[in-house]
């Protein structure tokens, strides 16, 4: 059975030209199972007909929050108690401005407000917006306050440009709402995931990197909310789509990461920190660029904080911390002396260099627990994840056992 058999969803439609989607969402949901009513802003019903979602959907649709005859029974709580989830599809920039501010200005606002279910956004806009400082920072907040970011993808769009902010497609909005209460491995745990290089600026437009696409860590955190984990994503530079069901936060530099991963790693049953995160930053940041010269540029580098260590040495730390280590030779040596020296329940080694590991759509594993080895060999990044999470929802039991 669908684990969205029985939820009742409350779909809200605004002002996007992905409103065309919208209709084939709803018509999904109640193919999983779901009871769906529909609300729509002022501005949804430039691009699609009420008369369309009341047919698809089966119920009337409403977009009025003074509506007479729905308001004589203070319809809008009714709804805001009916909810199990909403979801927002799509989700404009401005629609994300006023959710961030706790606007209630209109009934989807207020509805959002007045209830108690899940919130799901499913952001849609033009590349340029999406990208814009004001807006992320909105997403930014509603994602700390629980609320769950659905994409957006990258693609082409409806302007004619090329890039991230298209609404992700229907099929991809079901299986994330249909995730949240599935029957996995690890129903009714949350996972801390860190995914990325860090950026460590040393002028205004330049920065001390590495060849991390983030490819890796987004593949473990898609096979944690596959399992059923409720995950958290601290990301550092990268323009891969967030996996559905997942808050992320986008961060630049380690430090930024460490500050984003403790301020959620309270309560989470895991950590497992995938993240590329540079050892060394300058110490100090030019506030103009540097100019080149004849002469050597000499730079100093400090320590940036381990956060996997710090992690691990929680008085209150997660069940199970997993790190990640990426090495050039010796494999086996350096991951066994950083899975001691951190603390970890598990490390995941591979090598790189070489064309192998970073930039690479295919990885191989090897993976360490205090009293064990498992060896993946090289296959797509997506398939390892799932069996490294396999291994991990495997070790959590005797890891609780363990501390009791």
């Amino acid at each position: 059975m669908s684990s969205l058999a029985g939820r009742q969803v409350l779909v809200g439609v605004t002002g996007g030209i992905a409103a065309y989607k919208t209709p084939e969402l709803v018509r999904r949901l109640r193919e999983a199972g779901a009871e769906v009513r529909v609300i729509m802003s002022a501005g949804a019903e430039a691009f699609i007909t009420p008369l369309t979602l009341q047919a698809v959907s089966g119920h009337r649709v409403r977009s009025d929050l003074l509506d007479p005859e729905a308001e004589a029974g203070m319809g809008h709580i009714e709804l805001a108690r009916w909810a199990d989830d909403i979801l927002v599809a799509p989700a404009t920039a401005h629609v994300i401005a006023r959710l961030a501010h706790g606007l209630a200005d209109d009934l989807l606002a207020t509805l959002v407000l007045a209830s108690e279910a899940r919130l799901w956004l499913a952001p849609a806009m033009n590349r340029v917006m999406w990208d814009a400082a004001a807006v992320r920072d909105n997403a930014a907040r509603l994602a700390e306050r629980g609320v769950r970011l659905l994409g957006p993808g990258s693609g082409s769009q409806a302007c004619g440009e090329e890039g991230q902010g298209r609404m992700l497609e229907p099929a991809e909005l079901v299986a994330a709402l249909s995730a949240v209460g599935a029957e996995g491995p690890l129903a009714g745990r949350r996972f801390v995931v860190t995914a990325g290089p860090t950026h460590e600026p040393l002028d205004p437009v330049r920065f001390i990197g590495n060849r991390s696409s983030g490819r890796m860590g987004f593949a473990v955190v898609a096979a944690l909310a596959e399992a059923g984990a409720d995950v958290d994503l601290v990301a550092g530079p990268s323009t891969l789509a967030t996996p559905p069901g997942v808050r992320r936060v986008d961060v630049r530099t380690a430090i930024e990461m460490r500050e984003a991963v403790m301020a959620r790693i309270a309560g989470a049953d895991g950590f497992v920190g995938v993240a590329a995160v540079a050892d060394y930053r300058p110490a100090e940041v030019a506030g103009d660029k540097i100019k080149k010269s004849d002469s050597a540029l000499r730079v100093e580098l400090v320590p940036n904080p381990d956060i996997l260590a710090e992690v691990a040495a929680l008085a209150e730390r997660p069940a199970l911390v997993v790190g990640f280590a990426a090495e050039t030779r010796d494999i086996e040596a350096a991951a066994r002396g950083k899975l001691e020296a951190k603390g970890l329940d598990l490390i995941a080694a591979n090598q790189v260099g070489d064309d192998r590991g970073f930039e690479q759509a295919d990885n191989a594993l090897e993976i360490y627990a205090a009293d064990r080895h498992w060896s993946l060999p090289a296959r797509p990044k997506p398939e390892l994840a799932r069996e490294l999470v396999a291994i991990i929802a495997e070790r959590m039991p005797l890891r609780e056992q363990h501390s009791q």
